[in-house]
């Protein structure tokens, strides 16, 4: 299954947001060599050699291949909050709330793996600017789920220790799951985010996920 055709919760990866068309090729060709070989490994001539053009191709729409790995790193970052901010701001509990956010990440992580790979493992070959540009977008991500643990321990519906390192194991689990999951696997995007909505919501004190992965 190539970029392109990765489903992220059962919707599609087009990368609309990215015209015209030789550079969403570019970027796409870009995604599927970092996560192959890494970033370092990887050279524009790679890049342009999978899109089907010429290396002086690729420096018509990007200037440097930092500036592929920056794009696609802040795209994807952008589409795991919107992910993370619906679920943390829909009506429900704190424990339907945490449910539906941990499903729908992990679907993203699954059904988007090669994406979700680069997005979530590349950030260190980043430059201090863009850098500091796709924390910022990090830092809003584990504020929204943050936000939902903290509603629960509140309304009485979780019983958790310390916050933080909730939050932060939380986010940790979801993201690992672009390392290990396998399209030719046992398990769907779907049945792995209702398993990790469970454990999740295990974690946090709740028995029972109600809902979760419906």
């Amino acid at each position: 299954m190539s970029t392109a055709e990765e489903t992220a919760g059962g919707e599609m990866q087009p990368w609309a947001e990215v015209t015209p068309d030789a550079a969403r090729r570019l970027l796409i060709a870009a995604v599927e060599a970092f996560a192959e070989r890494g970033y370092h490994a990887t050279t524009t001539r790679d890049i342009a050699g999978r899109a089907g053009m010429s290396p002086a191709a690729l420096y018509i729409h990007y200037k440097t291949k930092e500036e592929l790995l920056h794009r696609i790193s802040r795209i994807g970052h952008e589409r795991a909050l919107d992910i993370l901010r619906t679920a943390a701001r829909r009506e429900g509990s704190a424990t339907e709330r945490l449910a539906d956010a941990v499903s729908s990440f992990v679907r993203w992580h699954a059904g988007g793996r090669t994406t979700a790979r680069v997005v979530q493992y590349e950030l260190d070959s980043l430059g201090p600017e863009a850098r500091a540009e796709i924390v910022a977008l990090r830092r809003q991500c584990d504020a929204e789920v943050r936000g939902i643990i903290e509603d629960g321990l509140a309304a009485g519906e979780f019983d958790v220790f310390d916050v933080r390192g909730t939050t932060l194991a939380v986010l940790s689990l979801c993201i690992d799951v672009a390392r290990w999951f396998n399209v030719q696997g046992p398990w769907t995007p779907d049945e792995v985010g209702a398993m990790y909505a469970d454990l999740v919501l295990r974690m946090v004190g709740v028995q029972r996920a109600p809902g979760a992965g419906k």
